[in-house]
Formats: structure tokens, sequence, C-alpha cells
């Protein structure tokens, strides 16, 4: 069972060197795909013996989609830059490695948000397919939302073990990703048609922040929990306010 990992990059010079450093004795190729970084992400790829690949970003969904076809083996561990694998995930990868049972393995995301593990707001355990015999899974979903699905009815095992996902270094990114991502959200929404009157708005934001703090217990990750369940529902406010502002150009 050879391995290879497929990751797409931009900027990703603070985090990349995580990541790779973490597929050290895991993986038997690593293929980056990069759109055009203008800073040392090159640079620290081919440090780690990377295949670094130049193509223009079409979509999370479709980048991450051409990464895997240029990935020379069967399977293929896809990660993000800002994620990298604990010690016990890449036990549980090495130990699948000489007799694989399952056509995709699923694994548990713990995400550091501003220096802090976050174990609720609906953000732990994540769980994720990402470790896929590529002939049985493909990217879907919709931008930015994406998800590695299996098919042909395959069903994934889940293994032990974390993707340690360092998502936010100050809450200035967030801000920051949730205009980027918004932008990309609302030009989905509005490709497919999709309309919202102000007062659904509001209803949505108010019920995103009752679902992360209070249902998915992110009073019990005390000031970061408050933080990422008001920013979340400051998220789908800008999704949505985005979407609005289309229409009326």
């Amino acid at each position: 069972m050879l391995i290879s990992a497929a990751i797409i990059t931009y900027n990703e010079e603070r985090n990349i060197a995580r990541c790779l450093e973490s597929l050290r004795g895991v993986v038997d190729e690593i293929v980056v795909v990069d759109s055009f970084s203008k800073d040392r992400t090159e640079e620290i790829c081919l440090k780690y013996g990377a295949r670094f690949i130049p193509h223009a970003f079409e979509g999370h969904i479709q980048q991450k989609n051409f990464a895997i076809d240029q990935t020379t083996n069967d399977w293929v561990l896809s990660l993000d830059a800002d994620e990298a694998l604990d010690e016990a995930l890449k036990q549980s990868i090495l130990a699948i490695k000489t007799n694989p049972s399952a056509k995709g393995y699923s694994m548990n995301r713990l995400t550091n948000y501003c220096g802090a593990w976050v174990h609720h707001c609906g953000w732990y355990p994540d769980t994720k397919v990402r470790l896929v015999h590529k002939s049985f899974a493909r990217w879907t979903g919709i931008n930015p939302h994406d998800r590695l699905d299996m098919l042909q009815g395959e069903k994934p095992e889940h293994l032990k073990g974390d993707i340690l996902h360092y998502s936010y270094y100050t809450i200035e990114d967030h801000y920051k990703q949730i205009e980027y991502f918004g932008n990309i959200a609302s030009h989905e929404l509005f490709q497919r048609g999709v309309k919202i009157s102000k007062l659904m708005v509001y209803m949505k934001v108010i019920s995103q922040f009752v679902k992360s703090y209070f249902l998915k217990l992110g009073i019990l990750d005390g000031k970061t929990g408050w933080t990422i369940s008001h920013m979340s529902a400051y998220a789908t406010y800008r999704k949505y306010t985005k979407l609005i502002e289309r229409y009326r150009q």
C-alpha cells in the first residue's frame, strides 16, 4: 500500500512545513498543487522533496480533485496546508499500510483556534474522510465547503488519532476568512438561484449562534467557545447579505 499525499496551497509558508514534517515516514509521495504563491511556499515544499505543481485556482473542489489526479499511487491522503497528523494517527495509518481492509478511511479533526484547542461548538470530532483509494472517492460539495465522498457504495472505516487543524492565529485572520469564504459561498448560492429575505437572514444568524454555543456546547469552551459561536453567526450573516447584494447588483 503506497500512499501519496495531496495538498493544495496558496501563500502557506506559515503552515506548510509543519504539515509536511508530519508526513515523514508515513507517505511515499507528496504532491503539492499551488495557486501561484508569492511567498516561500515553493521553496519549503521542495526542501521536503514534494512534487510542486503550479495550477490556476478554479475552486476548492476542483483544485483538490486535480491534486488527486496528479498523484502516482492508488492511495491518497488529502490534507490542507494548515493541517498535520498527530502521532496516534500516524501509527494508525502505518498499521493499515500492510493490509488495508477498506477503500477509504475517516479520522477526527481537532482544531486550534488562536492557541486554544476546541472540543465543542460543533468543531470536534469533525470527522473527515481523507485517506482513500482514488478509484473509489472524489471531492464533492459546494465551494468552499468541500468533502471527500466515497463512490460505488463503499463505506469508510475509522482510524484512531486526530488531524491537527491550525485554523486561525488571530481574530483578524478569522474575519478575513469569513469575507473570503462569504464571497465564494454567496456566488455558489447565486449560481444555484437561491434567494433569501432579510428576515430569514436574521433567523439563520440567531439559529447559528444558538446551535454553536448551546446545542453544540460551545459554552464549555469558555471564552473561545463564545468567540467562535459569535463569529460563526457573523459568517452566516455575511454569506447571506453578500447573496442579497449580488441580486441587487
